[in-house]
């Protein structure tokens, strides 16, 4: 399955709620399952974002629907990064001419 890195910051609306932070993010994260997905981990972390999670999900359109939904709710807005595991990158490389 695809892998994704997202990269969250919090709205003032998800500032405002964060006591409820936790159990969004458990929320989230069966909502990911629902449609084939899985978080593989989530941080929050100092510095430029806020949260970081890495997920697998079925195909490019469905994690972008995941993304809308979380988006649409208010709480976060994300940056997704596709990534590629070790194995995925020899193949890819395998291809350069």
């Amino acid at each position: 399955m695809p892998h994704y890195i997202l990269l969250m910051n919090l709205t003032e609306k998800g500032v405002a709620e964060i006591k409820d932070g936790p159990a969004r993010v458990a929320a989230a994260a069966k909502a990911g399952e629902a449609i084939g997905g899985k978080m593989l981990a989530f941080y929050m972390v100092m510095g430029e974002y806020d949260y970081v999670a890495i997920a697998e999900g079925t195909d490019d359109e469905t994690m972008a629907t995941f993304l809308l939904g979380l988006a649409k709710d208010g709480y976060v807005r994300t940056k997704t990064l596709k990534a590629f595991t070790v194995e995925e990158f020899a193949a890819i490389v395998a291809n350069v001419p």
